[in-house]
C-alpha cells in the first residue's frame, strides 16, 4: 500500500554514498518516510552517518545488492517515489565490460523490476550523469549541449578516454530504463548531474569534493581528474549538492516531469576556479599545476528544460558553491586548516 495519513514514502538506494545520504536527508527533513538500501545494514561503522540521520524522522535502513536479483523489493513496496541513486563505479578496472557497464545495466534493471511489482511507485527518478550527454568529438567552440544530445559510444569506444567505461554505463543504464519504463507505461525521469559539489552527510567522499578543492588541497591525483572533466566535457560544469538534491525531488513531484534532465548550474574552467580560489582564500597557495587548460568553456550544458519548468538553482557563482565546501573540506580533513 502507497502512504498513508498524507505522509509520502520514497526509497533511496545506495544510502551510503554522497548524493543519495545528502537526498535521505532532505527527504526527512520534508517530511518523507525513506526507506534506504545499503549492501550491509550490520556495518555499523559505515552506516553511522545514516543512523544519525534517523533523529529526523522515519527511516528505514535495508539491505539490498544491485547484483542480487529482486533484493529491493522490500525497499520499493508501499513507495510513492523511487530515487535509483546507487551505482557500480569501477573507474580503475582492466575490463571496464565486465566489472563496470554489465553492472551497471543490470542492476538499473534490477530496481526497475521491483518498482513496476510494487504497483504503488508513482515515478522513479534515476541519477545518471552528465558523462552521458557530452563525451563526443566537438571541434571549436560555443556549443550548447541539451538532453537531445547523447555521448557518441562508437567514439568513446574507439578513443578509450578516460572513465570510457563509466560513460558507457551511464549511457546504456539511461536507455535501459527508458525503454523498459516505456514498456511497462512507468513514470521515469532522469537527472543528469554536472560536477557535483557541497557538504554530504556522509564521512568519506571519493570523486567530485577532492576533485573541486585539489587547487588548495595538493592532491595531485584529485587535480588530474579535475583536468580530466574539462578536457573531457570541453569546460568544468558545475552544481551545488543541495541543488541537486532539490531538483531530484523536483523531478519526482512534478506532475509534467518526463525523460532526461541536465542538473548544471554554471560552467567554469580550472583557471577561472584557480584564480577565484586565490583572490577568496589567500591562505591556501593555489598550484595549478601543468597542462593545456581552457581560457573559456568551449561546451555548455544546458538545464533549460529543468528551469522552464519551474525548477530554480539556489548556487548560480563559484563564490557561493565554494563556502560549503571548503568548510566540508575541512571538516573531512582534505584541508589541513
Amino acid at each position: 500500500m502507497a502512504a498513508t495519513g498524507g505522509v509520502r514514502t520514497a526509497c533511496v538506494t545506495g544510502g551510503n554514498g554522497y548524493i543519495a545520504s545528502a537526498l535521505v536527508k532532505m527527504l526527512l527533513q520534508r517530511g518523507y518516510a525513506v526507506k534506504t538500501t545499503v549492501r550491509n545494514p550490520d556495518d555499523r561503522e559505515k552506516n553511522a552517518h545514516l543512523m544519525e540521520l534517523q533523529a529526523l524522522g522515519p527511516l528505514e535502513i535495508l539491505r539490498a545488492d544491485l547484483d542480487d536479483e529482486g533484493s529491493f523489493e522490500d525497499a520499493v513496496a508501499g513507495c510513492d517515489y523511487a530515487f535509483l541513486v546507487a551505482a557500480p563505479v569501477n573507474l580503475t578496472s582492466e575490463d571496464p565490460e565486465r566489472d563496470q557497464i554489465e553492472p551497471s545495466v543490470r542492476g538499473t534493471l534490477n530496481v526497475m523490476r521491483s518498482c513496476a511489482r510494487a504497483g504503488t511507485v508513482r515515478r522513479v527518478v534515476l541519477t545518471s550523469a552528465a558523462s552521458s550527454v557530452c563525451i563526443r568529438p566537438l571541434e571549436g567552440d560555443g556549443h550548447v549541449l541539451d538532453e537531445e544530445s547523447w555521448s557518441d559510444l562508437e567514439w568513446v569506444a574507439a578513443e578509450k578516454p578516460p572513465s570510457w567505461g563509466y560513460v558507457v554505463s551511464k549511457v546504456l543504464s539511461e536507455k535501459a530504463a527508458l525503454r523498459f519504463a516505456q514498456e511497462h507505461g512507468m513514470s521515469l525521469a532522469i537527472a543528469c548531474p554536472v560536477l557535483t559539489v557541497g557538504a554530504s552527510p556522509v564521512p568519506k567522499v571519493y570523486t567530485s569534493v577532492p576533485a573541486s578543492l585539489s587547487l588548495i588541497s595538493g592532491d595531485e591525483a584529485a587535480l588530474a581528474m579535475l583536468k580530466g572533466i574539462e578536457k573531457s566535457f570541453g569546460g568544468v560544469p558545475v552544481v551545488d549538492l543541495d541543488d541537486l538534491c532539490r531538483a531530484e525531488v523536483f523531478l519526482a513531484e512534478a506532475e509534467a516531469a518526463s525523460g532526461r534532465y541536465i542538473c548544471s548550474s554554471f560552467d567554469t574552467t580550472v583557471v577561472e576556479i584557480a584564480q577565484f580560489l586565490a583572490d577568496k582564500y589567500p591562505q591556501y597557495s593555489v598550484n595549478i599545476g601543468s597542462g593545456e587548460l581552457l581560457e573559456k568553456p568551449r561546451v555548455r550544458l544546458s538545464s533549460a528544460k529543468l528551469v522552464k519548468q519551474g525548477f530554480e538553482f539556489r548556487c548560480k557563482t563559484l563564490d557561493e558553491v565554494y563556502q560549503g565546501v571548503v568548510e566540508y573540506g575541512k571538516a573531512l580533513g582534505i584541508l589541513p586548516y
